[in-house]
């Protein structure tokens, strides 16, 4: 398990990447074109790239993150293997939940 984790990890990593570029370099446009959120919006609604794009932004993040979680939270805690798993296990669902919540709010 601890092999297929660390390999989840890493691709997701190697999908992230590139995502949170592109994700940050959007964020300096808006701000630098003085943009508002219902302006974003107006641009976002109803595209299929953009549901795709931050489909997987969030689908990454919900690998990637409880991944590290549970690993600090194994090398610098007491808790047992069991409670770390499940903490991990529902920051993934936190994470997948809220995000596909702001996918649905473009599309």
């Amino acid at each position: 398990m601890e092999r297929t984790l660390f390999l989840a990890q890493r691709i997701s990593a190697i999908i992230l990447g590139p995502l949170v570029l592109v994700h940050l370099g959007l964020i300096l446009f808006a701000v630098r074109n003085g943009l508002s959120g219902a302006e974003i919006l107006s641009r976002t609604q109803g595209s299929i790239s953009w549901s795709v794009f931050y489909g997987l932004f969030v689908l990454s993040v919900t690998v990637h993150a409880p991944i590290g979680l549970r690993n600090i939270l194994q090398e610098w805690s007491r808790i047992s293997p069991l409670t770390i798993n499940i903490v991990a296990l529902l920051f993934a669902l936190i994470f997948l939940l809220l995000g596909l919540r702001a996918v649905a709010a473009i599309v």
